[in-house]
């Protein structure tokens, strides 16, 4: 199963504070586990929401709305996406992670929907058009390298 792993944002990575050496230096070394175990799919930090913008939907409307955003215990400093064999699994490496914010900190783990999860509405068509999408996504990034 993939699951995301969210690391919540808190004041400080709002504030654009970077990271400690130590606490760089900490998560390097948790992502090389993660890495050689074979879960780690992808992983980044994001940028604070002073720098990013939200896209509102109402019906065929649409509205940008500049960041930042109020709400900092709703919004996301980074992410993982990890391959891993249960829930319980992800839980286990999460604990093992060092306290990302340094402070209080939370971290979010959700399951991604796989194709047979989304039943009879995802049709051979779409599924073939996923797939030829995931190809084509795979092919840019191996270009890329």
């Amino acid at each position: 199963m993939r699951v995301m792993v969210i690391i919540k944002a808190n004041k400080d990575s709002e504030a654009g504070i970077m990271p400690s050496q130590e606490l760089l230096t900490e998560m390097g070394k948790f992502n090389e586990e993660l890495v050689n175990a074979g879960v780690m799919l992808a992983g980044e930090g994001l940028h604070p929401s002073s720098k990013g913008v939200r896209v509102k939907f109402s019906g065929d409307k649409r509205t940008v709305i500049d960041g930042p955003f109020a709400e900092t215990k709703e919004l996301i400093a980074g992410y993982w996406l990890w391959q891993v064999k249960s829930l319980q699994e992800a839980i286990d490496w999460a604990k093992r992670c060092p306290n990302p914010t340094g402070a209080e900190g939370e971290i979010e783990i959700r399951q991604i929907f796989e194709a047979e999860e989304f039943g009879p509405e995802f049709t051979p068509e779409l599924r073939e058009q996923e797939e030829r999408l995931r190809a084509r996504i795979e092919k840019k990034q191996s270009a890329a390298r």
